[in-house]
Parts: structure tokens; sequence; C-alpha cells
């Protein structure tokens, strides 16, 4: 149990098939745990396909579309990783079009592995401190970014992290993000 409590605090988990499953469930389970309301946002509709690796793993239902969400109606965005979940969102105009005004209302957003992909395309990434999965490091600093190798990295609301061996802190850096409420450093 968090020491942050986010009652009733609803949080969109942006994502879509390949996913890396406990990048998912992982943060969700904290955030339903702290109290908040988590939602599954995905550009299509029905349900998704989670990864473990390179190996499927379970299928998760669809709660809204990205195309149908409403950055204000939530308190807080996660992006989970996973290769071909981030590569295929990052070119979605609805999903930039969403993690940005995330950014514009000052709301918490926390994106682990190769979730950051999504905030070089949705040009929020410039100037702010982050880290990620290995492989991303050089595009985050061709975009802006300071990239560091840290196992989390908090900055004005913006929460990042490696891999699933950093979700501990992902997790509880996360819930305390929301609990904090808008920041105004976090702008687009």
């Amino acid at each position: 149990m968090s020491e942050h409590n986010i009652t009733g605090k609803k949080v969109a988990f942006l994502l879509t098939d390949g996913v890396e499953q406990v990048e998912l469930t992982s943060p969700w389970q904290a955030v339903k745990d702290a109290g908040g309301v988590p939602t599954l946002v995905a550009p299509g509709s029905g349900r998704l396909q989670g990864y473990n690796g390179t190996d499927k793993g379970d299928t998760f239902d669809i709660d809204l579309t990205v195309a149908d969400a409403n950055a204000s109606d939530f308190d807080a965005l996660v992006l989970p990783g996973g290769v071909v979940n981030a590569d295929h969102l990052r070119v979605d105009k609805d999903a930039q079009n969403f993690t940005r005004s995330f950014f514009e209302q000052h709301k918490p957003v926390a994106s682990i592995c190769h979730g950051p992909w999504l905030l070089i395309d949705a040009g929020v990434i410039r100037g702010r401190n982050v880290t990620s999965y290995h492989t991303l490091q050089t595009d985050l600093k061709n975009a802006g970014a300071n990239w560091s190798d840290e196992e989390v990295v908090v900055d004005q609301g913006l929460v990042t992290s490696r891999n699933p061996d950093d979700l501990p802190a992902f997790n509880s850096k996360l819930v305390e993000e929301i609990s904090e409420g808008q920041h105004a450093g976090q702008t687009a």
C-alpha cells in the first residue's frame, strides 16, 4: 500500500498490441492499490495483445479509444513500454495529441522502457530530464532531452524509468506525482 492516496483520481494507460505486459499490469495495480481508477486507452477497440518479452502474454480489454479520449477527463497518463507497442503509438496522431494534452494541462505523465518514444513524436521532450530503455538514449538526446541511466527520473511531473526491473521505483514515483496533482513545469 502506498503512503500516497490518489482515491478517485482517473489515470489513463495508453497502449496498443505489443505492450510489455508487466509494464501495464504492475503500474495499473499500483494505481488501484492507492485508490486510483485506471482506464485502458488504445488506438483500436476490443482487446489488445500483451507480451512478455517476445512471447505472447495475456489479452486486455480496451476501455476507450484514443480518438474518443480527452485528457481533461483524466488526472494522469501512463505510457507502458514494449518495442512494438511504442513504435506503433509514436506515429499515431491521436496518441500524440492525447499525450501532448496532458503536458499542456500540467498533469503527471509516467513512461517506462520504450514508452518515451511517443514523447518525442508528441513534441514534449525538449529540455526534460528523462531515462528510458538504453536503446532510446540517442533518439531522446537528439530530440533535446537530458538522458541519464537511472532507475527513475522525475522532472516536474514527468516520471521515466528504464525497464521492468525499475517498476517498484517507477510505481512509487508515479503514485506520488499523481497525488501531488498538477505541476507548473510540466508543459508542452
